[in-house]
């Protein structure tokens, strides 16, 4: 099967590859064209996922679809934008039909989910990877990003945290666990569901934002230093999920809260004055520390006594200390 009958059988007539809203031309032309309403910006985003470091080489191609997307989808909630397009770069050491016809549909149950419509790509041959650039609106001078908080801000996140981390064992058939844990855990690994919603309704109220993917506590060092801030982390506030306490105890499971990472909830700075008109509409943030002056990101017990911190998060090249 050549290359151009591989993207018509299996991606161009997915029904994400359909024109919506946003698209003016999509997959068949050597470029996609997308219209944008009056008054608003592109966002732009690009994932990259290797076979062995982001996933295990060996694993269910219609999860792995779903989780590819996601990842990348989740950036354009960090941004506060509203989902429109994406493309895939697609990497396969060899053509298996059953294969991609799992990770294709994996791939538009995401798409459908996120409202995003697949405009274009490459295949190639090569060990697996997969990269996706994403495509979003948001209102000009509206989206979130990670310069803005201030001292005296809350720090907020948008659910629970180390869940991702945690399902890591279950994923490596390192651990077993009860059926309803593990289906709960690995369906937080494999299927996070992007907070595209929740980054809407902080547009004009959070000060700062960005998506927790390596561990929140490097994830916040971006924030304190794109802001010039301090960030404290209260680790007795950390939203632990009952399923992520029964598999590991309370210790690792603020460890994978802290520095786990794969989480794909928002992390943001928030004025006070905004934060019970949030929660009172039903949005999931749960304060988990402050800003303050300074620089760098603590942990902290309830006295505000600095607890150590051996690993914050991980990044390709190094880990994160």
């Amino acid at each position: 099967m050549g290359e151009f009958e591989l993207i018509r059988n299996y991606f161009a007539a997915a029904p994400c590859a359909q024109a919506g809203e946003g698209v003016a031309l999509g997959i068949g032309d050597d470029c996609a064209l997308l219209t944008l309403p009056p008054g608003e910006q592109l966002a732009i985003s690009t994932d990259t996922l290797v076979a062995g470091v982001h996933f295990p080489a060996v694993c269910d191609p219609f999860l792995l679809g779903q989780r590819a997307l996601a990842v990348s989808a989740s950036d354009l909630a960090a941004m506060g934008a509203t989902p429109v397009a994406f493309t895939l770069a697609l990497t396969l050491p060899e053509v298996q039909a059953d294969w991609l016809q799992a990770f294709a549909r994996g791939l538009n149950v995401m798409a459908q989910s996120c409202g995003l419509g697949l405009v274009g790509g490459d295949t190639t041959r090569g060990p697996l990877s997969l990269t996706l650039t994403v495509f979003g609106r948001v209102p000009a001078g509206q989206a979130l990003i990670r310069s803005g908080a201030q001292p005296g801000d809350l720090l907020c996140v948008g659910g629970p945290l180390g869940d991702g981390a945690g399902a890591l064992a279950l994923v490596l058939n390192e651990r077993e666990v009860e059926a309803s844990t593990a289906e709960y855990l690995l369906a937080r690994y494999w299927s996070p569901q992007p907070q595209i919603a929740l980054g809407q309704a902080l547009r004009g109220k959070a000060t700062a934002a960005l998506d927790i993917s390596d561990g929140l506590l490097a994830d916040c060092g971006h924030i304190a230093l794109a802001s010039g801030v301090r960030l404290l982390v209260e680790q007795d506030l950390l939203p632990l999920s009952e399923q992520l306490m029964r598999l590991s105890g309370l210790q690792a499971a603020q460890q994978a809260a802290l520095s786990g990472g794969d989480d794909y909830v928002l992390a943001f700075t928030l004025p006070a004055q905004h934060l019970t008109g949030l929660q009172e509409a039903g949005w999931p943030v749960q304060v988990i520390g402050r800003v303050e002056a300074g620089e760098g990101v603590a942990l902290i017990d309830a006295n505000g006594q600095d607890i150590p911190v051996l690993t914050r998060g991980y990044q390709h090249f190094r880990e994160i200390r």
